[in-house]
Order: C-alpha cells, then structure tokens, then sequence
C-alpha cells in the first residue's frame, strides 16, 4: 500500500527515497540509474522498490465512514 519506512530485509531506511524516485521514473529516467543515485546498493531495498505497488488512492475509496 505504502511504501516501508525500512526495507524488510536489511533494515536500511528508505521511505525518505520514494519521492526522489518516483519523480525520475516519471521522466524517463532508468530505474536501475535511480536506485544507484539514490544509493540503493543492496538487493533487498532495490527489489522493494521494484516491486512496489502504490495503491493507497485505490484503498482510499473503500474507506469506511
């Protein structure tokens, strides 16, 4: 739903990542370059972000009142 405030693996922070990511994604840049800039060496946190859908609007909308 939301992004980890660690990666579940290794423990490293990188929720504060997410944002910086998403924005190089949307113009174009190569996933695997971001993650380099951004320093995600370590498999664990780059597969996280990999593989992360964002559908918190999605479950926003089933949102009991």
């Amino acid at each position: 739903m939301i992004i980890p405030i660690r990666c579940t693996s290794c423990g490293k922070p990188v929720a504060h990542l997410w944002a910086q990511y998403k924005e190089a994604i949307a113009s174009g840049d190569e996933p695997t370059e971001v993650m380099d800039k951004l320093g995600l060496k370590r498999y664990c946190c780059r597969a996280l972000f990999l593989g992360h859908i964002d559908l918190l609007k999605t479950v926003a909308r089933y949102k009991k009142d």
